[in-house]
This record gives structure tokens, C-alpha cells and sequence, in this order.
């Protein structure tokens, strides 16, 4: 089986990477981020920005010539940054500027390597197509309001995959779309949010790609167009 793992150079791309390619039957991992992605045995690395339409457009023409994906992941994402970009605390911090910046990682970028990655997906057999969404991106868990723009982002994104499952299951009934909830993990996009976090419940991005990588085998196509946490329960819409 081939993988795709978008966000390969991120924290849980990296592991996520790393583990697939150590897997006996999987026979290629294609490792895509911006920046220079992991590479090692049976790692494919490729430069693309998920939300520039023409790189994910000259990905899968290259992508096409490699046969079909039993699994695509998209690990990326975007809850704040060095230039000033930080959750909303109430609704007089929100601004455009953020809102757009947000939703073009979040869900923009994973509705356009959707919408060129499914195509490349077999059509008789098992697979998965799964975008890191998050807990907080629940509408009926949320009781504590704030984080507009991330938490909207990720709503949304648990929207469109409910989508793509039900239009590939027209296509494909054992294929399966899901969104995951990786849990807290010690990476650049957590790390100014942890200091309240336990040590518990902190994952290093090795721990949390083993838990999403169970979470994904156990699935059936009854599973698709959920959102699961890293211990495979469903998260609510």
C-alpha cells in the first residue's frame, strides 16, 4: 500500500511518516510539506503548499504515475504564529486577517488536496482519507466559547469531510473519510497553550501518531464522515 501524508515535516507528520514507512506493507510513504520533508527508506519527499491550488495540481499529475493511495492524511494546521496570531479570548479580537489566515490551513488547504487527492484513491477496496481536525472544533462540546476563528476552522473542515464521505461512498463503499482529535501534543502549534496541560496528558508527536495510526486501522466504513479522538472515541458534530 501507498501513503500520502501531507504536513510531513510538521511534528505529527514526521511521526506519522516515520511509523508508516517502518510498516511491512507499506510499500511507499509520500512525505509532503513546504519545507524540505523527511526522507529515508521507502519515503517519497515532494514540495507542495496545500493552500496554492496549481502545487497540489502538479503533485497529483506526478502522484498519478505511482498507481493508487490507500491512505491520505493531511497533519497540518494553524492556531497561531510569531506575527501576532493568537486565539481570539472574546469576540472584539476578531479580525478578518486572522479568519482568513486560519481557515486557509485549516480548511481551505485540506478541501484542495481533497479535492485532487480523492481521484487518486482506489475505488474497489479499502481506504482512508483522514485530516487532523480537533476537540474544540465540536459545536455540541463546546462550552467555553472563544478561539473563533480555530475553532469555526475545524467545524467546518468536520463538515466537508462528512461531505466527502458520503459523495466517495457513491463512488466507493469501503472508503473512508474521517477527522481526528490527536490530543495535546507537544508541538510548535500547542507549545504557548500547555502550561495548564498535565504531564499525562501531554504526547510527544511519536505517542500521538501511534494512537491516530490505531484509531485508523480499527475504523470500518461505518466510521466514515466522524470525527474520532487519538483513543477512538467519537467525537460529537
Amino acid at each position: 500500500m501507498q501513503a500520502i501524508i501531507f504536513g510531513a515535516s510538521g511534528g505529527i507528520g514526521r511521526a506519522l511518516t516515520a511509523r508508516l514507512a517502518a510498516r511491512p506493507d507499506m510499500t511507499r510513504v509520500h512525505a509532503v510539506s513546504r519545507s524540505p520533508a523527511p526522507t529515508g527508506r521507502n519515503i517519497i519527499p515532494h514540495t507542495a503548499d496545500i493552500t496554492r491550488e496549481a502545487d497540489l495540481e502538479t503533485l497529483a499529475a506526478t502522484l498519478k504515475a505511482e498507481g493508487t493511495f490507500g491512505l491520505v492524511i493531511v497533519a497540518t494546521g494553524l492556531l497561531s504564529d510569531q506575527d501576532g496570531l493568537t486565539p481570539e479570548k472574546s469576540s472584539r479580537h476578531q479580525s478578518l486577517d486572522a479568519f482568513e489566515q486560519v481557515f486557509r490551513v485549516n480548511t481551505f488547504g485540506p478541501a484542495l488536496v481533497a479535492k485532487h487527492m480523492l481521484p487518486l484513491m482506489p475505488r474497489k477496496r479499502r481506504a482512508v482519507f483522514a485530516a487532523l481536525s480537533a476537540r474544540v472544533g465540536s459545536i455540541s462540546d463546546n462550552r467555553l466559547g472563544g478561539w473563533h476563528a480555530y475553532r469555526a476552522s475545524k467545524a467546518a473542515l468536520n463538515m466537508l469531510v462528512r461531505n466527502y464521505a458520503i459523495e466517495q461512498a457513491r463512488i466507493n463503499d469501503q472508503l473512508i473519510a474521517v477527522t481526528l482529535h490527536p490530543g495535546t501534543v507537544d508541538t510548535g502549534l500547542s507549545r504557548p497553550f500547555q502550561s495548564n496541560v498535565p504531564d499525562a496528558q501531554l504526547f510527544t508527536p511519536d505517542q500521538s501518531a501511534e494512537y491516530l495510526l490505531n484509531v485508523l486501522d480499527g475504523l470500518t466504513p461505518a466510521d466514515t464522515g466522524k470525527c474520532f479522538d487519538w483513543a477512538g472515541k467519537e467525537i460529537p458534530a
